[in-house]
């Protein structure tokens, strides 16, 4: 597994990683993003989905459990199983048909998905570091 830590010193730094790991991507590829509540991950997958030329309001989707985005070309699937009580709720969603169409699933608190989610090509872990965040990114990610 390849690693590589950032110090994100503010917000704005945190917008400009979230841009330039999309410029890096390789499709399709699914995406784990993890980190305490309120440590950045909505706002980084905001910024990535814009990033790829998706011009309208990214929307949080912690009550929604999913949200989809065609961000150019690309079709997007963002997830956030926060509020999820059992993995088989994926079902009712359609997880396997959106993700199996999607060009970049983005996973918010995937150990909530069970084995019921695809595997991840990468890891963006953020942690808090006052004022800012660390953000690691990982790839391949083996998480067997």
């Amino acid at each position: 597994m390849k690693a590589q830590a950032s110090e994100l010193k503010d917000e704005a730094a945190l917008l400009a990683a979230a841009a330039q790991f999309g410029s890096t991507l390789d499709f399709p590829a699914v995406v784990y993003l993890s980190g305490e509540l309120g440590a950045g991950k909505t706002t980084f997958a905001r910024a990535l989905i814009q990033s790829l030329g998706y011009e309208g309001n990214v929307k949080s989707p912690t009550y929604t459990l999913l949200e989809t985005y065609q961000a150019g070309k690309l079709q997007v699937v963002h997830f956030d199983l926060y509020r999820l009580e059992d993995p088989e709720e994926l079902h009712a969603l359609g997880y396997r048909e959106l993700t199996s169409q999607a060009d970049l699933v983005l996973v918010e608190w995937s150990e909530k998905g069970g084995s019921l989610i695809p595997a991840a090509d990468y890891l963006v872990e953020l942690e808090y570091a006052l004022p800012g965040r660390i953000m690691q990114l990982s790839t391949p990610v083996d998480l067997s």
